[in-house]
C-alpha cells in the first residue's frame, strides 16, 4: 500500500503571482492571457496509440528529450475542454520540461485532436478509467526491468477534474512510479461550476465554449461517420453547456442526464482519498470555476493534497511580473520547477 507523503514535500514554498499592473481581474487575465503572444515550436512527437476497453482508442504524443534513458523524469500531461494537445500551455509546457531533460506524453481524448478517427465515444470530465489506461501504457514505453521512471501527472481545467478523480476514486490502481499530480483550475465540483458559468458576465464563456464544442462535434463526426450522435433536437441546438450536456455528452456517455452526469464525475468526493502528494492550483478571481468550491467546509483535504490559492491569475491566465521567471507565464514555471526542479 502507498506510504502518502505530505503535499509540501513536491510543492515546497512557491512566489506569489503577481498580475502585471494593467492586467488585474479574473476576465481580463482570463481572456487575454489566452490571446498573449506567443511562438509555438511545430510538432516533432511520435503519435502512439493506446487502446481502450470498450474498442474505441486515444492518441498519445510523445516528446522524448536527446539524453532521455528509462528511471528519467516523465510527465502525463491532459488538456482542457474543446481543446487537445496543441493547447498553447501544454505546448510551452512541453518545450520547457524537455530542455529539463523530461519526457512529455500529451493525452488527445477520445474524439479530440489526433485521436479523433479513433474513437465512437465522447470525452467527458470523468473518463478516468481512459487516463488509468494511457498511465499504463506510458510506464510500458518508459520502464526497463531495473528502473522505473518518476512519473509526474498533470490536468489543466476539465483534465484537471478527470486528473484528481482517477486519484482518488480508486487508490490502489494508482501505480506507486506515480510521483506527485498538478490541477491546474480543475472544476472539483461541475454543478456549481455549470451554474456559475450559465448566469452574469460569464456566460460569454458559456456560449463560446459550447460553439466551440458543436464545431468540434461537427469536425469529429465527419472523421468518424459512425460515431455516437444524438437524436435531432427539437428546434435551436444547445447555447450553453448545460444544454450541451443534456442533449449530448451525458447520454452519449451513459449517464442519465447532465446533472446525474456532474454529480457522478465531479472530482470534490474523491479528494480525501488521494494518496498521491498533489497540488491544486486555483484562483480565487476564476470566472469559470468558483473559489468557493475549494472551501475546506466542502472539501476534505488529505495531507497529501495541497491547495494553493492565488488572488489572481483567472481561468488558466496567470500572466505576471516575471519576478526572476524567464517569462511573463507564471504557472509555467511553477510546473517546471515541481517537475523538474527549480
Amino acid at each position: 500500500m502507498r506510504e502518502p507523503k505530505p503535499a509540501d514535500a513536491m510543492a515546497g514554498e512557491l512566489p506569489s503571482f503577481k498580475p502585471l499592473w494593467w492586467l488585474r481581474g479574473g476576465h481580463a487575465q482570463t481572456i487575454l492571457g489566452s490571446q498573449w503572444p506567443q511562438r509555438l515550436p511545430k510538432e516533432r512527437a511520435m503519435i502512439r496509440r493506446v487502446d481502450l476497453d470498450d474498442g474505441d482508442a486515444v492518441a498519445v504524443h510523445d516528446d522524448m528529450p536527446e539524453g532521455w534513458r528509462p528511471g528519467g523524469k516523465v510527465i502525463v500531461m491532459a488538456h482542457g475542454v474543446s481543446d487537445d494537445h496543441r493547447s498553447p500551455l501544454l505546448v510551452r509546457l512541453k518545450a520547457k520540461l524537455n530542455e529539463r531533460g523530461v519526457r512529455v506524453f500529451r493525452w488527445d481524448m477520445r474524439g479530440c485532436g489526433a485521436g479523433k478517427p479513433l474513437a465512437r465515444r465522447p470525452y467527458h470530465a470523468g473518463c478516468s478509467a481512459d487516463l488509468a489506461k494511457v498511465v499504463e501504457a506510458v510506464l510500458g514505453w518508459t520502464e526497463a526491468a531495473d528502473a522505473a521512471p518518476q512519473l509526474s501527472l498533470f490536468g489543466v481545467s476539465l483534465g484537471g477534474n478527470v486528473l484528481l478523480k482517477y486519484l482518488g476514486e480508486d487508490p490502489q490502481r494508482v501505480p506507486a512510479a506515480v510521483s506527485q499530480a498538478i490541477a491546474v483550475n480543475p472544476p472539483i465540483d461541475l454543478v456549481a461550476g455549470v451554474e456559475a458559468i450559465g448566469s452574469g458576465a460569464s456566460r460569454i464563456y458559456d456560449r463560446h465554449l459550447t460553439r466551440r464544442l458543436l464545431a468540434r462535434l461537427e469536425e469529429w463526426w465527419q472523421e468518424r461517420p459512425d460515431a455516437v450522435r444524438p437524436p435531432q433536437p427539437d428546434g435551436r441546438r444547445p447555447r450553453g453547456l448545460r444544454e450541451f450536456d443534456d442533449w449530448y455528452t451525458a447520454p452519449a456517455a451513459g449517464f442519465r442526464d447532465a446533472f446525474d452526469y456532474y454529480t457522478q464525475s465531479s472530482s470534490a468526493q474523491f479528494l480525501s482519498a488521494i494518496g498521491v502528494p498533489t497540488a491544486i492550483i486555483a484562483s480565487k478571481d476564476d470566472p469559470l470555476v468558483p473559489f468557493a468550491m475549494f472551501d475546506a467546509d466542502r472539501v476534505v483535504y488529505p495531507e497529501c493534497v495541497r491547495l494553493i490559492a492565488t488572488d489572481s491569475g483567472g481561468h488558466v491566465g496567470f500572466v505576471g511580473r516575471s519576478e526572476g521567471d524567464p517569462d511573463s507565464r507564471w504557472l509555467d514555471w511553477r510546473v517546471v520547477e515541481m517537475v523538474a526542479g527549480g
